[in-house]
């Protein structure tokens, strides 16, 4: 098409895609491109006045390229400056300037509907509708014929496309509303709608309504006592009456007979040759004659129908026929069950550990039939795959017969199911369960899928009731408390003592997992008691073996002496510890044997040589990477029962869960790979609640956990709750000690009066401050920010000292819980310390208030911490004269004295800034105090007012600066047991 311009020409052509490609001519010469588009696009906004349009260069031409989606907006309003006039003469500027307007309001209005030949090439475009009354005037031969439209108009009706894809498609909603209106324009590889008819494919896409009076169907006749074949044939449905179904005989050039009302001829005769493509396409040939469905299907024709052949006539909008049994036989798959043997686990046979096996018999459920290995093998022989059995139809699926036979030859039938087989299949039986591989075992590594059978698991009356007794704690009965035990055990500690005991039975390995505060100890020492010896008094072959964090060695000590003073208890740790035969000797005459984690991996051998009647691994967090040597060493370790306390059985991941669990049962969630796979990955980072049922039902029979939350257990708590802890000193800590006592008693030599009471001072508070961390004597410089921030430095820092360590391993637990606490200390710079390493290692802020804190900021920290909505800080730490006093800090139910002050009323009133009006909650007070050192000393005399009033050690420590020398050596001297 051409226009002038004085002397100008303007030329346009519609390539295929819907552009048009423009150029000027002047005098016959090419004008130049640039100019060219400046000119004609002056005014047209939507290019950004031709600055956003294309140069292309075509030959000796320079053409700009107007896409496609707005040509039909320039040329139904070509906005040109009014140096520029149309002047006709040829037909296609004509054609297209007629046409442009027309179109662009079709596709505005919404006159549109799915481009059929642009979908049999596997394209999504539109066309417009049938020519309406808007339509009609335009002379289509014209333009067909017309120069630069494009051959057979593709280029005018990708134009429209891309019009119709501006105004209605743009973003991402709506095409989301498109894919989920119309699904079928969005398949690949539908080959069989090449044989629809345009307006069958617009009717099966939804877009048009079908206007035939019939729908066509394929059926499936299965075999009966008049037909003894399966029959496949083609019906036409009435519309207006679903159950009136006409038989058409159809040959495969789509010829149709049959009989039919007369109105159904012409839609019948259009589109029979289509069904007849589209049904050879989609179906195996093999019929006689030229007619489809001539001959009857062979069984397993019949069964790839049911199972393929129908599913991708419906893909394809066919209507699709099944016998009425078919759609409830395809969903019951066959059940493969073990059927537990009444013996096992009674009195008769007894069980031991995960690994005790149980005999069974296989039972194969297929419908509503229930076979035995005998019957199932007889049916397996017919080799067929669609069956009439017992009066039911039932359908075999090759692929799930030979999952059958896979797991029943994975499991040797002689040697019998694992107890941890039966226990994983009877947990699961409601829920998902992986397939066992040719051990026996789920690992849960093999790939998912939702068509593989799964093995269960029928129990008997014993393994009912013990599976029963796990689930329900509560319900076991009461063992009696040990005569030596020194406690009054609450009900919910003698239930878990009963508990571990119950465990112990049968080999099963008992997570503790209480909070803290709830008499983790005192349950575990009772459970040691009463299995210390039986009703004759015989002793357990061997002791057990109790391992924990070296911090809490010493606590462990005071309170198996305190609660249980008849048990023999061996402490193995230091620089004197046995090994060899002397170690064997010494175990003859012990009750328990205490070690840390650290000497359990140094003395690895000569623990190993033991089988301990039980092993108890304390804050058993502390294996929670099974990777390492530490965790690996004690996971060789021989053990009749084993035990994990903990009250954080999982910190940050969930293969810390794992870690204790493949400790305590061996095996029964699988390997770590395995593990992570099953249920790591899908919980953590899926949040998948299916997975998360799963595991817990796995977890729960083997953890027993209370919270003191737990209306039971609030009950049954005193207001506020008072524990020492007792901890050992680092042997860092030890030497400074040893030489801080020299240096001291030297000078004591020499030193009198006002002298020697400074030097008496000064040597305590060292010594204090020693007990609290290391640092504080040798006045290094503090941990830098980026120290702080490496878990590495920031570990190696903390373990040089045990307090440090143990008050890091609390604070975790109870902020886990949702609990909150104070910090007391006497010093600044222990404090600080407090305040950084806590902050760093839990990612949430610590508060700190001393002296030196002014006024409104000292409010602004009490204020954020009471916050009533609870989401302020849950950490406080406090200099004990600057918190101690004054202060209403009841969002705490947590105290720590981490350094004594030994004046027990400034100790209360500093534990009262949260047991006071307003607590709503227990409270719980823990004094940390170092075995061995002046600390230990000192709350000794406290608690028996030994030769020194309470007033007076309560009043001041200037009554130490009055001892004797021999006195002093007495009291500051490092006690050698330790």
């Amino acid at each position: 098409m051409s226009t002038t311009l004085y002397s100008m020409t303007l030329h346009a052509v519609l390539t295929d895609d819907g552009d048009a490609l423009l150029w000027g001519l002047q005098d016959g010469n090419d004008i130049p491109g640039e100019k060219f588009r400046k000119l004609l696009f002056a005014w047209h906004e939507p290019s950004y006045y031709g600055t956003a349009l294309e140069l292309r260069q075509a030959g000796e031409l320079t053409v700009t390229v107007l896409p496609a989606e707005m040509v039909l907006p320039f040329f139904a309003e070509p906005n040109l400056m009014a140096i520029f006039r149309w002047e006709g003469g040829e037909e296609g500027a004509m054609g297209l300037l007629e046409a442009a307007p027309l179109l662009l309001e079709e596709a505005k209005a919404g006159r549109y509907s799915p481009s059929y030949d642009a979908f049999r090439n596997g394209k999504l475009a539109w066309t417009w509708e049938a020519v309406g009354e808007a339509l009609a005037g335009l002379d289509w031969e014209r333009l067909r014929a017309a120069e630069g439209i494009g051959k057979e108009m593709n280029g005018l009706r990708a134009a429209f496309s891309a019009a119709v894809n501006a105004f209605h498609y743009t973003d991402v909603a709506a095409m989301s509303d498109l894919r989920r209106d119309y699904p079928a324009l969005f398949q690949e590889g539908q080959t069989s709608a090449y044989a629809l008819t345009e307006e069958e494919w617009l009717a099966s896409l939804g877009w048009k309504p079908d206007t035939a009076p019939f729908r066509p169907a394929l059926q499936l006749l299965e075999p009966d006592e008049e037909l003894d074949e399966w029959r496949l044939r083609l019906v036409l449905q009435d519309k207006g009456d679903g159950s009136s179904l006409v038989h058409v005989r159809l040959a495969t050039d789509g010829h149709a007979s049959g009989a039919w009302p007369e109105e159904w001829s012409s839609y019948i005769l259009e589109r029979s040759p289509g069904w007849a493509e589209m049904l050879a396409a989609a179906l195996p040939s093999g019929d006689i004659g030229g007619e489809l469905f001539a001959e009857p299907l062979s069984d397993e024709a019949a069964w790839r129908f049911l199972t393929a052949d129908s599913r991708q006539l419906l893909n394809d909008g066919w209507n699709v026929m099944l016998p009425a049994w078919w759609e409830a036989a395809s969903k019951r798959k066959p059940r493969l069950r073990a059927q537990v043997s009444p013996e096992a686990g009674g009195r008769g046979e007894s069980l031991f550990g995960m690994n005790a096996l149980v005999d069974f018999d296989w039972r194969i459920a297929i419908g509503d039939s229930d076979l035995n290995e005998a019957e199932f093998a007889d049916l397996l022989s017919r080799k067929e795959r669609l069956i009439r059995f017992r009066g039911e139809w039932v359908y075999l699926d090759p692929a799930l017969l030979a999952q059958i036979r896979k797991l029943m030859e994975g499991v040797n039938k002689d040697e019998g199911l694992s107890l941890q087989d039966v226990l994983q299949l009877h947990l699961l039986r409601e829920s998902e369960q992986e397939k066992l591989p040719a051990s026996g075992r789920a690992t849960g590594e093999e790939p998912e899928d939702e068509d593989r059978i799964k093995l269960e698991v029928e129990l008997n009356t014993h393994l009912l009731a013990l599976l029963r007794k796990l689930a329900q704690p509560s319900e076991l009965t009461e063992l009696a408390v040990p005569e030596g035990l020194q406690a009054n055990l609450r009900g919910y500690q003698r239930e878990g003592f009963t508990w571990l005991s119950f465990l112990r039975q049968f080999g099963l390995g008992a997570c503790l997992a209480d909070d803290m505060g709830l008499g983790k100890t005192v349950q575990f020492i009772a459970y040691l008691l009463y299995h210390k010896g039986d009703a004759s008094g015989k002793r357990d072959s061997a002791p057990a073996l109790l391992i924990c964090p070296t911090s809490v060695l010493g606590n462990w000590q005071k309170e198996l002496a305190r609660f249980a003073p008849d048990l023999n208890v061996l402490l193995h740790y230091g620089k004197g510890r046995q090994d060899g035969e002397a170690f064997r000797d010494v175990l003859q005459h012990t009750d328990v044997v205490v070690t840390s984690y650290t000497t359990a991996l140094l003395d690895q051998e000569t623990l190993r040589e033991i089988r301990w009647s039980s092993l108890c691994l304390d804050e058993a967090q502390n294996i929670k990477n099974a990777q390492n040597k530490q965790s690996a060493a004690i996971r060789t370790f021989q053990a009749a029962h084993r035990v994990a306390l903990t009250g954080t059985p999982i910190e940050n991941r969930l293969s810390e869960l794992w870690s204790i669990y493949d400790f305590l049962n061996p095996g029964y969630l699988g390997n770590q790979r395995g593990f992570q796979h099953r249920f790591a990955n899908p919980i953590e980072k899926h949040h998948d609640e299916e997975r998360t049922l799963q595991l817990q039902k796995l977890v729960k029979p083997f953890m027993l956990r209370r919270k003191k939350k737990d209306p039971a257990i609030q009950l049954d708590l005193p207001d506020k709750q008072e524990m020492k802890v007792y901890i050992n000193l680092t042997p860092e800590q030890g030497a400074l000690y040893e030489q801080t006592v020299k240096d001291l008693m030297e000078r004591m030599k020499h030193l009198e009066g006002i002298e020697r009471k400074g030097a008496i001072l000064g040597a305590l508070t060292r010594l204090k401050q020693l007990c609290n961390h290391p640092v504080l004597l040798t006045k290094e410089t503090a941990m830098s920010e980026e120290s702080l921030l490496s878990e590495e430095r920031r570990e190696s820092f903390v373990t040089r000292s045990a307090k440090l360590e143990r008050i890091v391993a609390m604070v975790d637990e109870l902020r886990d819980e949702g609990d909150s606490c104070l910090i007391f200390t006497q010093y600044v710079g222990m404090g600080r310390m407090l305040t950084d390493i806590l902050g760093a290692h839990r990612g949430e802020p610590v508060l700190y208030l001393n002296g030196s804190t002014p006024k409104a900021e000292r409010d602004k920290m009490i204020e954020t911490f009471q916050a009533a909505d609870g989401t302020g800080p849950g950490i406080f730490v406090l200099s004990l004269k600057a918190g101690g006093v004054g202060l209403n800090l009841t969002a705490a139910n947590h105290v720590f004295h981490f350094d004594r002050w030994w004046n027990p009323a400034v100790e209360n009133q500093a534990t009262d800034r949260a047991y006071r009006m307003g607590q709503k909650r227990n409270v719980q007070v823990h004094k940390f105090i170092s075995l061995g050192t002046l600390e230990e000393k000192i709350d000794e005399m406290l608690e028996s007012k030994m030769s020194l009033s309470e007033n007076v050690i309560s009043t001041s420590e200037n009554w130490i600066t009055e001892l004797s020398n021999d006195e002093l050596r007495d009291l500051f001297a490092l006690r050698q047991s330790w």
